[in-house]
């Protein structure tokens, strides 16, 4: 049989990276992998449990660089979105997404907003150390009663000298509890709607009170309840233009929903090798599982289903690195990816059978974080909506 190198190819032709990677990207991959699979993952257990995970992760996250990577050199960052979307799919590794959505939301969905819409100074005072991890950053959007519809937003900002006194509610904000800062949507006039929404940099202080919530899963992640009473902003932290803040919101859910589909991605990913390690060695009825032909095409269906969500998901990186609009594909990507990483998350725990319901096995703690990828980010029913509309419907 004539082979790829009997043509004059190098036998790894057929595993060249695919655009938007380069070899180069390929071997951060390998790096951050390893950094997963010996500084994060060996304690997934021990911060799940605690349902914390400690704060040193983000400066030791900064000092590699990963905090960065899509930032401006400027600001110590690597200027590399293509670089910042392997370390997403690969910190899906980590075995719990509660660490991964803290670490990235830190870098993916808080400090975003502060490097595209925010003055020189808030980039020193903020986004400067954010990368460094010396500050820790939340997003303080969703609300008691304004979750996808963020025109209900109730907290208010009233102006005063020097600035605006802060009065409201956050609800389901990650890293609530232990943020240095919140990137914080309020309503700077009475006008319903979307008019009148602003983002003011909110630094921890008096008359900010948060409080953990308890979830099915993410329990390594301090998703918080805020209430704000009568907190100063100075008027040099509005981030953006007053009154224009729902751009800013919509500017940001695209990055964040493409990290969502690469982290599901990696997750899918992870479980399905380790549950094919499984199935290899469990014996049932004197064979290993995974012989059994009904094992078998469940594995061929949850290998075509990550190809198929892979794919997706990078041609919406690729555009969106390009600088192209890919609001389209990246909500297709987002919508395809999350219930499909629930369902194939449940599909690896029924191979596990009465194993993986203990958790000595991590994999129903990969079926519980996984719920969460319908609703976070634009539920399922949101996506639909604006690819309904893209359609003309």
């Amino acid at each position: 049989m004539t082979t790829l190198t009997d043509r004059g190819l190098p036998a790894a032709a057929a595993r060249r990276p695919i655009p938007p990677f380069t070899p180069e990207h390929e071997d951060f991959r390998a790096a951050v992998r390893r950094f997963v699979a010996s500084e994060l993952y060996p304690h997934a257990r021990e911060w799940e449990a605690a349902k914390y995970f400690p704060d040193a992760l983000f400066p030791r996250l900064g000092e590699l660089g990963y905090f960065g990577l899509k930032f401006a050199e400027a600001y110590g960052g690597a200027d590399d979105v293509v670089a910042d979307a392997v370390f997403a799919e690969e910190l899906a590794r980590c075995g719990s997404a509660g660490v991964a959505a803290g670490l990235g939301a830190h870098a993916s969905i808080a400090l975003p907003p502060v490097a595209k819409f925010g003055t020189e100074d808030q980039k020193q005072r903020y986004l400067v150390p954010g990368i460094r991890g010396e500050k820790i950053a939340a997003l303080a959007i969703t609300e008691p009663d304004a979750g996808s519809d963020v025109a209900g937003i109730k907290t208010l900002a009233k102006p005063v000298d020097g600035g605006w006194l802060v009065n409201g509610s956050k609800l389901f904000i990650t890293n609530g509890v232990r943020a240095d800062f919140y990137v914080t949507a309020v309503k700077t006039t009475q006008e319903g709607g979307h008019h009148g929404l602003s983002f003011l940099l909110v630094d921890r202080g008096e008359g900010i009170h948060a409080s953990a919530i308890d979830k099915l899963g993410w329990h390594a992640s301090d998703t918080a309840l805020i209430a704000f009473e009568d907190v100063f902003v100075p008027e040099e932290n509005l981030l953006g233009s007053e009154h224009k803040g729902f751009y800013l919101i919509m500017a940001n859910f695209q990055w964040e929903r493409l990290m969502m589909a690469l982290g599901a991605i990696g997750g899918m990913q992870a479980a399905f090798e380790r549950t094919l390690e499984f199935a290899k060695e469990r014996t049932a009825f004197g064979r290993p599982v995974g012989s059994f032909q009904a094992i078998r095409h469940k594995f061929a269906e949850m290998a075509t289903t990550i190809e198929a969500g892979r794919d997706l998901t990078y041609h919406a990186l690729r555009l969106f690195a390009d600088g192209q609009d890919a609001i389209r594909e990246v909500t297709m990507a987002k919508l395809a990816t999350q219930r499909a990483a629930f369902d194939l998350m449940d599909t690896c725990l029924q191979i596990h059978g009465g194993a993986g319901y203990m958790r000595e096995y991590d994999i129903e703690r990969a079926a519980r974080d996984a719920r969460l990828g319908p609703i976070g980010g634009g539920t399922d029913e949101i996506m639909k909506e604006i690819l309904g509309k893209s359609l003309g419907l």
